[in-house]
């Protein structure tokens, strides 16, 4: 569902707010609700836009495998959940395939090594299995 930034970014640049609701539900209509995405919206001059929505997040994947629901309040002090070397692959694949990655033209092995400082990050310790 549309979030109340959303509906007010369009109404300030002039893009109907009904037509903008339905293309966003049906972009997202696969996705289950709540799970939190990044959004990109390019306005136009003439009031027409893109509408570009990402994979979830690293932190989201990551706090999901784990089966937490926050990270570390204190960074490398704190271990709040552990995830497998296999979920960690599995996240990376996923997000190989986002714009900021494929602008690098960045490998796998990079993806791995950015989710597992992620990992660190949210105090989440990769484990074998």
């Amino acid at each position: 569902m549309a979030s109340e930034g959303h509906l007010v970014l369009c109404f300030q640049r002039g893009i109907p707010i009904g037509l903008f609701c339905k293309d966003f539900n049906e972009k997202t209509k696969e996705i289950k609700e709540g799970i939190p995405l990044p959004i990109r919206i390019e306005v136009k001059p003439d009031r027409t836009y893109d509408l570009k929505i990402g994979q979830p997040t690293v932190s989201y994947f990551l706090k999901q495998a784990a089966g937490i629901a926050k990270g570390a309040r204190k960074t490398g002090h704190e271990t709040f959940g552990k995830v497998s070397i296999r979920a960690v692959y599995e996240i990376a694949q996923v997000k190989a395939q986002d714009e900021c990655f494929k602008l690098r033209d960045a490998s796998l092995e990079f993806v791995v090594k950015s989710i597992v400082g992620s990992a660190k990050s949210l105090g989440i310790e990769i484990v074998k299995e």
